[in-house]
Formats: structure tokens, C-alpha cells, sequence
């Protein structure tokens, strides 16, 4: 791998910046909505699915205990 000058490193990290395409304010919004939409989801289902896990474990502590 050959070394190079700091003033090249310099320009090649600008020139690779300068390819990058950032998103619009509008993507960058519309993203954070659908990541907290899909996080509250992911929270009720969780929560339903310990609910019916404590509900059964209950219920047949109470048939054996």
C-alpha cells in the first residue's frame, strides 16, 4: 500500500466526500417517522407477547400449585 502526503489524503477524502449523496431534509424526516412507527410496533407486540407468556405461566401455576 503506498503512503501519501497528508496534502493528497486531503484532497482524496474531498474528492470522496463530494460523492456522497446526502438525503433531503424530506427523507431524513420521513425516516424518523417510520423508525418511531416501527419501534412503538415492535414495543406492543413485545408487550403482548409477555403478556400471554405470564397469563399462561399464571394459569398453570394455578392448576399445579
Amino acid at each position: 500500500m503506498a503512503k501519501t502526503n497528508p496534502l493528497q489524503f486531503v484532497q482524496q477524502v474531498r474528492a470522496e466526500v463530494a460523492k456522497v449523496v446526502w438525503p433531503t431534509r424530506r427523507e431524513v424526516g420521513l425516516t424518523t417517522v417510520m423508525v418511531l412507527i416501527m419501534a412503538a410496533l415492535a414495543s406492543v407486540f413485545f408487550f403482548l407477547v409477555d403478556l400471554a407468556i405470564r397469563s399462561g405461566l399464571t394459569a398453570l401455576l394455578n392448576v399445579f400449585g
